[in-house]
């Protein structure tokens, strides 16, 4: 039978060891980027958004973490939501017009109010993590003047799509035949604040023709990075079966064909190799 002074004794020693012991510190949340835009700023984001009340918060939060002097330029074309209104709450330059763009016109829009050294474009429906960002702006830190998605698009495909054809057409054209299918079509991707003196803001809303452009004025054009966007961006409906924006970005990229072939030739600079002409009749 245990004596009733050893328990409490061994009962005292507990309580004296536990009163001893620190008290654990709180954990620190970690830091978050401010949100305001940098008054000086080194990266510029550039986001077009239409009716994208749902993601921009988020979009906006991973383009904050990209560089620590950073703004974030949305601009809201056509919307019926509130956009703008949550965009300005996360402390971004919002450029707001009543009616559709057009595609692509919001990143000629961006490029002009922008700032920064660097030009990284993504879009308002992309919500995609700072990490993912940051080898954009990194590369164009680094010396190149289009940092580019390494996303060629599916590939494997029976029939390609036609805007995947005409993405690998246009680099083997251009003589980058590495690059595949990589472009400004997609994003993210990032500019110099020297390829936009080059090619100007205007020329950003037709991505084909800049990308072509790049790459004949000696741009230094690397795909720097793969962010799987055909997995992420939203199926829209087309209206009366056509698909409009399939058709616009194929236009372009017609007329980038035909930039090509007048800087290089008829034959854009490619030789007849074995084909002997003199035997056709």
């Amino acid at each position: 039978m245990k004596r009733k002074g050893a328990s409490a004794r061994r009962t005292g020693r507990r309580a004296a060891r536990t009163a001893r012991r620190p008290a654990a510190r709180p954990v620190r949340p970690a830091a978050l980027p401010p949100a305001v835009n940098h008054p000086q700023p080194e990266v510029s984001v550039i986001i077009p958004a239409m009716n994208e009340a749902a993601t921009i918060a988020a979009v906006i939060a991973g383009a904050r973490g990209v560089h620590p002097r950073c703004e974030v330029i949305v601009i809201v074309n056509g919307s019926a939501d509130q956009t703008a209104d949550i965009a300005r709450s996360c402390g971004a330059n919002v450029i707001v017009y009543e009616q559709p763009l057009g595609h692509d016109v919001g990143r000629s829009v961006g490029a002009a109010a922008a700032k920064g050294a660097v030009l990284l474009f993504t879009d308002g429906d992309l919500v995609i993590p700072a990490p993912q960002l940051r080898p954009f702006v990194t590369a164009v830190s680094g010396g190149a003047d289009l940092a580019l998605n390494d996303y060629s698009g599916p590939v494997r495909s029976r029939f390609p799509h036609p805007v995947v054809l005409s993405k690998h057409v246009l680099n083997l054209l251009l003589g980058r035949s590495e690059l595949k299918g990589c472009s400004l079509t997609a994003v993210p991707h990032a500019i110099s604040r020297r390829a936009l003196d080059v090619l100007g803001s205007g020329l950003l809303s037709r991505p084909p023709l800049a990308h072509a452009q790049a790459v004949l004025e000696g741009l230094v054009v690397k795909a720097v990075h793969n962010v799987p966007v055909g997995r992420m961006n939203a199926v829209r409906r087309k209206r009366s079966g056509s698909d409009l924006l399939q058709e616009a970005i194929l236009r372009d990229h017609l007329d980038a064909v035909a930039m090509v072939l007048e800087r290089k030739g008829g034959r854009a600079g490619f030789g007849d190799g074995i084909r002997r002409r003199e035997m056709v009749r």
